[in-house]
């Protein structure tokens, strides 16, 4: 069992004791958390999943993305922006996502609310709110990981305010992090700084 430190994996790197549960946690980790995302259909997708994900672990959501991407049309805004009715109980029907109501009636809301936003509006909403790199200390274990910060707190309030659902400060915080806003690589793991 670890103690919330970086763990050896089956190349001898350490990563993050997350990262070790799954070949798809691995991967995960090495190639994509962390690492800048940018360009308002991309992070739209990124702030659906953490939506989709609140209650549940992350391998549920990861393994069933490319079902989501479908779903979803790509997670384009101005296509999911005109989802209807009908395609609500698509969804609902879809055993390749997550079938739950209310954040799927959330997702569209939210493409309907982004796509009367200006283009490049989503990324320069959501990267504002990055806070220094340099100002934080890289987390030694688990434990020095937060799971909400100020930052995510006033990026939940902005997102909310410009009209957008189920973006608390801990699913804003978990986009952050996925998205590399913050680096939350432990000191010691193999991906820390691999931007």
């Amino acid at each position: 069992m670890s103690d919330g430190t970086a763990v050896a994996g089956p190349d001898g790197a350490l990563r993050c004791p997350w990262a070790l549960s799954t070949p798809d946690y691995v991967t995960y980790h090495d190639e994509e958390w962390g690492r800048p995302v940018h360009g308002d259909d991309a992070l739209f997708e990124r702030l659906s999943l953490e939506a989709f994900q609140s209650g549940l672990s992350w391998i549920t959501i990861l393994r069933r993305r490319e079902g989501f991407r479908t779903a979803f049309a790509g997670f384009e805004i101005a296509k999911v922006a005109t989802f209807t009715d009908a395609d609500k109980d698509r969804l609902l029907a879809d055993a390749g996502i997550i079938r739950n109501r209310a954040k799927i009636e959330a997702t569209m809301a939210n493409a309907r609310a982004l796509a009367e936003w200006t283009p490049g509006d989503l990324d320069d909403l959501i990267w504002s709110h990055a806070p220094d790199r340099a100002a934080r200390p890289a987390p030694k274990t688990l434990a020095d990981v937060p799971a909400v910060t100020p930052e995510s707190t006033a990026l939940s309030k902005a997102l909310k305010k410009r009209g957008l659902r189920f973006v608390g400060p801990t699913t804003a915080y978990a986009l952050m992090q996925a998205c590399g806003l913050v680096d939350d690589h432990l000191a010691s793991c193999v991906a820390r700084g691999a931007l």
